[in-house]
């Protein structure tokens, strides 16, 4: 069961030896996953990398580019 404000989107698994899995979840407040992770840490690993969709990295990386659009540099 997920605490609340953490939820689920999508997950994979390492296709050649199944093993490693990557669960994709969205949340507001980062620790909402402590709960979660507390319940399974003496099963699993976890690493938790923040993302943006790729919506969100284009403007990011537009802000980062200098007049004409042109990366500094």
């Amino acid at each position: 069961m997920l605490p609340d404000g953490l939820r689920f989107i999508d997950s994979w698994v390492n296709a050649d030896r199944l093993d490693r899995g990557i669960q994709l979840m969205e949340t507001d407040d980062r620790a909402t996953f402590e709960p979660w992770i507390a319940a399974w840490t003496d099963l699993v690993e976890f690493e938790i990398v923040p993302v943006v969709d790729s919506v969100g990295a284009a403007a990011r990386t537009a802000s980062m580019r200098g007049p004409g659009g042109r990366w500094p540099g």
